[in-house]
């Protein structure tokens, strides 16, 4: 366990105007699991890309047992032992499982593709992981979690030596997070080295034997995981104080306050049930529940992105009506989606072009705004949000995660919206980057915006809410006041599926 298989010494890459790594040390063990943490534009992703192929050095080396190495593209890494998984599955959803598993490196026999052979190991490899599945069934027919795995089936199969994981628990329950670490163990235990990228702190002590800290592109320090506390973590990882970080103030609400937002007995048979919910000017409503409670559907509804087949929306005292998108914004709803990636973002625009859609949607496409104001508005919202960007004509598909989600915001900000859904905006973003989204939610109900706050994590649900609206079995259960509710609370309402 002592012996390192992977050396990375002094590692430095520069970027049009701004060095991303500054001298970065990072080691990795056979047999072990190595979190690497740090807030959102930290150096993470650089350095990995660095250990893959994807990113060159500008100076530095790495070592894999003991030889110097250079990867000049990932798929020269996998033929040297490193295999990655990223947090967007890079998949094919319409190929097999076995397809997706030996895809350019088919066993061949008399000639041809020897599916018998594919098939048959494909489901050796995720019985190992504990899944007795249908390997010839299209990726696409499984869930999140069973792509991953899938993605992890490659990597072994591979012989890989190194294996990188990168947010591999983001869109993973708690069962399937368990299934995860279990595999991380067993591939520990056959001496397979893993590098953890992951903003969870419960996971990093779960599973981790020793972890690498970075904050702004420079090391911070190498720990074994009983060195360090949660609280030491986050304040080497942020540099402040956790209770500094998270020094919010719950927005206030007028008891007499008028609803900005009410629907009645919203509904669809074959996605939610009968749904009521009401939301008052400057109010913040969270949603709880576990994956699959409904809190998303009931979004997308609200929306428009999803047919309500019953029921009536109300905003600022009118009744709407919301065929598509395009009504709701009308209406001044603004929606930023669970998949920042897939509903969000648009990579190959710059930041200036994603943050103008929703307005420009808005004022009409017939009546375009000038660049010039185009670039003051971005300019704005940058500055507002602390997008770490060198202009705004920087591409926001080569951001980090949680600058993408502060594009997205700001977005919707610059839209001025009466009514903001909030679905899983602080998922794989660090806890600096939370603080900084949760405080502009805070900020922008106190500019009398109606904000519905979707979150997985109930300590920042209750943190933020003033009323918490919990969620099961796609339909509502009850709703409590955030000041007064604990996890446990919660919790137990869930469970028991009554208030």
């Amino acid at each position: 366990m002592d012996k390192n298989i992977l050396e990375m010494k002094g590692i430095t890459i520069q970027f049009p105007g701004v060095k991303a790594l500054d001298g970065v040390d990072f080691s990795l063990r056979a047999g072990e699991i190595h979190s690497l943490l740090g807030e959102n534009g930290a150096g993470k992703s650089t350095l990995i890309k660095c250990l893959t192929g994807v990113n060159k050095m500008d100076a530095g080396k790495i070592l894999l047992d003991g030889k110097e190495i250079a990867p000049t593209d990932p798929g020269n890494a996998i033929e040297l032992g490193i295999s990655a998984v990223f947090q967007e599955i890079n998949l094919c959803p319409n190929l097999s499982v076995a397809e997706n598993i030996f895809v350019g490196r088919q066993p061949m026999k008399h000639g041809q593709i020897n599916w018998n052979e594919i098939n048959k190991r494909a489901s050796e490899l995720m019985s190992r992981f504990h899944l007795d599945i249908d390997v010839t069934r299209p990726l696409s027919y499984y869930s999140t979690a069973i792509q991953q795995m899938t993605s992890i089936a490659r990597a072994v199969d591979i012989q890989a030596k190194i294996l990188i994981l990168d947010e591999p628990t983001s869109s993973l329950d708690e069962n399937e997070v368990q299934l995860l670490f279990s595999v991380m163990h067993e591939l520990k235990a056959a001496g397979m080295g893993i590098i953890f990228i992951t903003h969870f702190l419960d996971q990093i002590y779960a599973v981790s034997d020793r972890m690498t800290i970075l904050r702004n592109g420079h090391l911070v320090g190498t720990y074994n995981i009983d060195e360090l506390t949660k609280f030491e973590l986050v304040t080497k990882m942020v540099g402040k104080d956790m209770d500094v970080i998270f020094s919010l103030k719950r927005a206030e609400v007028a008891p007499d306050a008028d609803y900005m937002l009410k629907a009645e007995h919203i509904g669809d048979a074959s996605k939610i049930n009968d749904i009521s919910i009401n939301v008052k000017k400057g109010e913040l409503v969270g949603f709880a529940g576990l994956l699959g409670s409904g809190r998303t559907e009931t979004a997308e509804m609200l929306f428009g992105a999803t047919r309500t087949v019953k029921g009536d929306i109300y905003i600022d005292g009118e009744k709407i009506i919301l065929r598509q998108p395009f009504d709701a914004i009308k209406a001044d709803i603004a929606f930023c989606p669970e998949d920042r990636k897939r509903d969000g973002i648009i990579g190959d625009l710059s930041i200036r072009e994603n943050i103008m859609l929703a307005v420009q949607s808005r004022k009409g496409f017939m009546k375009p705004m000038t660049r010039q104001e185009q670039t003051e508005l971005a300019n704005k919202y940058i500055k507002m949000l602390g997008i770490a960007t060198p202009d705004c004509e920087k591409k926001a598909g080569e951001l980090s995660g949680g600058n993408q989600q502060k594009v997205i915001l700001a977005r919707w900000m610059a839209a001025s919206p009466k009514v903001l859904i909030l679905d899983e905006p602080t998922r794989g973003i660090d806890i600096g980057a939370k603080a900084e989204i949760q405080r502009l939610m805070l900020e922008m109900c106190g500019e009398g915006v109606s904000v519905i706050f979707i979150s997985s994590e109930f300590d920042e649900i209750i943190r933020c809410s003033n009323r918490i609206v919990i969620m099961r079995d796609r339909a509502k259960v009850t709703e409590v006041k955030g000041e007064i509710c604990t996890q446990q609370d919660i919790l137990k309402i869930i469970a028991e599926g009554a208030a």
